[in-house]
């Protein structure tokens, strides 16, 4: 049975909370959202930053692992077990069961540093809406030729009216003419409960499953991603050697 230490669903609904999904297993660092940085784990961090956002009615972790559960407990953090999913987003929308909220908040797990007010740009934009936009995506410009190469680092293409045209771990767009300005796409996303039910209902795609970049579902489906631009200069602990040149971060 699948246990939580959140409020219970019928309790008075949130306006905008954030939820951090944590899995175990991933494939390059297992473990990775109970690695120590510092002399706490990776997730502890990442709510903290949450924490600190100004526009957030609370955060929650959202894990299938009862070693993250027993972590958050541990640590006063609320948590919510869910089943096993293919992605984050799946295990957010599951939260939309047991959560109520006007918008879910969808902060990466392996992002200590990610900026409060970055996500209170996402919150923000949940209450500018455009009509028939089902998500919002921060994301920043790179500048740092490795990042852009780094298969690691997601980039996305914008339009001229800020929807996502496409996500990739290669570096696009090609510069075969102009030298193209690269943008990161950050886990950090914004989606209304309708919305991530939705997004469980949609199939993955050959683009979402070729690139394993989650957002890729409502592009191929047809739906927008409008993109926020946000200033963010942390580390995503992807593996052990990003955690490292977080340690080196914590320090400064």
């Amino acid at each position: 049975m699948a246990a939580t230490t959140a409020p219970p669903a019928g309790t008075t609904p949130r306006r905008h909370i954030a939820v951090i999904p944590c899995r175990w297993g991933a494939s390059r660092f297992p473990g990775k959202p109970l690695a120590l940085l510092g002399d706490k784990p990776l997730l502890w961090h990442v709510h903290e930053r949450c924490q600190e956002a100004k526009h957030l009615d609370g955060a929650v972790v959202a894990t299938d692992d009862e070693r993250i559960e027993a972590a958050c407990r541990q640590l006063g953090i609320d948590c919510i077990r869910t089943g096993e999913h293919l992605t984050g987003t799946d295990r957010v929308a599951e939260v939309t069961a047991r959560l109520q909220a006007e918008a879910y908040i969808n902060v990466q797990g392996d992002e200590p540093f990610i900026s409060p007010t970055a996500i209170d740009a996402i919150s923000e934009a949940m209450e500018h809406l455009p009509s028939g936009t089902l998500a919002v995506n921060a994301y920043t410009e790179l500048v740092d030729v490795g990042s852009v190469l780094d298969h690691n680092v997601v980039k996305v293409v914008v339009g001229v009216h800020g929807d996502a045209l496409m996500f990739s771990r290669q570096p696009i767009p090609y510069p075969k003419g102009d030298r193209p300005t690269y943008l990161r796409q950050l886990g950090l996303y914004g989606f209304t409960g309708l919305a991530l039910r939705r997004f469980r209902q949609l199939q993955q795609g050959p683009l979402e499953r070729a690139e394993g970049v989650e957002m890729l579902r409502f592009i191929e489906h047809g739906h927008a991603v409008q993109m926020v631009p946000v200033r963010d200069e942390g580390v995503a602990v992807d593996t052990p050697e990003d955690l490292a040149r977080a340690e080196s971060l914590l320090a400064q």
